[in-house]
């Protein structure tokens, strides 16, 4: 009888985490029904176009391109129907935003703020036109002959 070569035991070894880690992703789904509000309307025709018009200006967390409004994802369902319960309740669409911003940062509102922190980000796409204006000058420029 005759052992186990190493390259065999490597093969193996490979095999078993393939087969441990290949149905991982199908763990990631949530076996939780939606919450109540993420895919029904408020009964209030007026407090539903408040909770729509925020969720329009809201991005979502995992789709990133999306707005709460549009996206299919999960947290976006659980974002949306937290909007439509805090308009249920009574309160402003503005402190629905700033409560969403504490909570998750501002990169999740489609509106950052002209801050400090942000100037640089205000300032690049002027900065960068004036670079390529002087740039473009330069390169255009007629020479002496």
């Amino acid at each position: 009888m005759r052992g186990v070569t190493r390259r065999e035991r490597g093969i193996g070894l490979v095999l078993a985490l393939i087969l441990i880690f290949l149905p991982t992703p199908a763990l990631a789904q949530s076996s939780l029904p939606p919450s109540p509000y993420a895919y029904t309307q408020l009964s209030d025709p007026k407090q539903e176009a408040q909770a729509k018009a925020l969720m329009e200006t809201l991005r979502c967390l995992v789709c990133q391109g999306q707005s709460i409004a549009d996206s299919d994802a999960e947290m976006a369902g659980d974002m949306r129907a937290l909007v439509r319960e805090r308009v249920k309740a009574g309160e402003k669409p503005e402190a629905i935003r700033r409560w969403l911003i504490e909570r998750y940062g501002d990169w999740v509102s489609y509106k950052p703020p002209v801050e400090p922190l942000t100037w640089p980000l205000w300032a690049a796409p002027v900065l960068f036109l004036a670079a390529g204006a002087w740039l473009a000058r330069g390169r255009f420029r007629r020479k002496p002959r």
